[in-house]
């Protein structure tokens, strides 16, 4: 992308966003602001609840199935392939204890994840799987160490799509193959990824996807988003089972557990209807912009943050390969405290975390290089504070 045509897209994106007006948030990898026409249309449920209480429900249901539609043109699959969750776990869980597991099946996951997509499979081990947690290892590629984990009993390998403490990113085109190679399934934590980069799941056949809203997909908490592959929807055992699990969903007075064909069979009762509805506010605002234009703005702006970072004496712990690099940035200020940097930052007006000891940023497409000058700003006194 040209820098005119980021320009443009901040330009266009910065005025929905009222948190821009105060902070340089760099904190989408936790909990991400919400747009103002997000706000809006909560706001607009809030006022038809309080005014008119269930008489709202038709429009709001409307919105909720809505999201459906908008996950899967985000996705590159069909709407039935998508259900709405409270959470990623809520879609992890509907895998893992959904799946038709065998004793002596083992499932293959990295050991550095975030907790999300490691307690579910721990908790196999109860059903007598066997689990098989890969921790990293310097200059060894994750699909590798993954690769050396499996084998013929391997049923299924779960994987975040970008890692939460340093951006890495996989090739899930990788990562597929490597799962069907030895005939597994592969459940992806997409939380870190949804929203920023683009997906096509009719090309990159990923088995299972989960993501919350909250992080780039920039959603209210507690509304998520679970893919299963149309072929494997008998394959999972539905959990949490619900009046709105069936095909008759709204005739109460009809007692047959006959399943929707779809992925909203795994829904089970009533929606956050409040969160799913600033959901698909959040997910119509990401699409009239593109992924596509998202994500080279969102890696032009963490490029250069790593570029100005390393010329203040930071060191970048993130992989900023061309294949590996995300929205993610981990970093170090050789000699500072991270927790000084971050609590130095919030008196300056600028949202970052710190994992893992790093200091962590995770720009959208929204932010510009205003916002980077403050980070800078803060970094360059912390070092100059190391002189004194």
């Amino acid at each position: 992308m040209s820098g005119n045509a980021a320009e443009t897209l901040w330009e266009e994106f910065r005025p929905l966003m009222p948190v821009a007006e105060r902070w340089a948030y760099l904190d989408h990898a936790a909990v991400a602001p919400i747009p103002r026409p997000t706000a809006d249309a909560i706001h607009r449920w809030a006022e038809q609840a309080t005014s008119d209480g269930e008489l709202g429900c038709r429009e709001w249901y409307g919105k909720v199935d809505h999201v459906h539609v908008l996950a899967a043109q985000m996705m590159g699959c069909d709407p039935e392939e998508i259900a709405i969750v409270s959470n990623t776990s809520h879609g992890i869980n509907i895998v893992a204890f959904g799946l038709d597991w065998r004793p002596g099946d083992n499932v293959v996951f990295p050991g550095h994840e975030f907790p999300t997509n490691q307690y579910p499979w721990l908790a196999l081990r109860q059903e007598g799987v066997e689990v098989r947690r890969v921790m990293p290892q310097p200059g060894r590629p994750l699909l590798d160490l993954l690769r050396r984990a499996c084998d013929r009993r391997t049923r299924l390998i779960a994987v975040s799509w970008v890692q939460y403490l340093d951006g890495y990113r996989i090739d899930l085109d990788r990562a597929c193959e490597l799962a069907h190679d030895f005939g597994a399934l592969l459940c992806l934590d997409a939380i870190q990824g949804l929203g920023v980069f683009t997906l096509d799941l009719r090309r990159t056949p990923v088995d299972f996807l989960a993501a919350d809203g909250h992080k780039w997909l920039l959603g209210p908490e507690g509304a998520g988003i679970f893919f299963v592959r149309r072929e494997h929807l008998d394959r999972l055992r539905p959990i949490g089972v619900g009046w709105h699990s069936v095909v008759h969903a709204r005739d109460f007075s009809r007692i047959e557990l006959d399943l929707k064909p779809s992925a909203a069979r795994f829904e089970g009762g009533t929606h956050n209807v409040v969160g799913s509805i600033g959901l698909a506010k959040s997910l119509e605002i990401l699409l009239q912009f593109g992924t596509e234009r998202i994500s080279r703005q969102v890696l032009e702006l963490t490029d250069r943050a790593c570029e100005r970072l390393a010329q203040l004496g930071a060191v970048i712990v993130s992989d900023r390969s061309e294949t590996a690099k995300s929205g993610i940035v981990a970093f170090e200020v050789p000699g500072v405290d991270p927790a000084v940097v971050r609590n130095k930052c919030l008196e300056a007006g600028v949202v970052l975390s710190v994992r893992a000891g790093k200091i962590r940023i995770s720009p959208h497409a929204y932010n510009n290089e205003d916002d980077l000058d403050r980070l800078i700003d803060v970094v360059c006194s912390c070092r100059k504070s190391l002189a004194v």
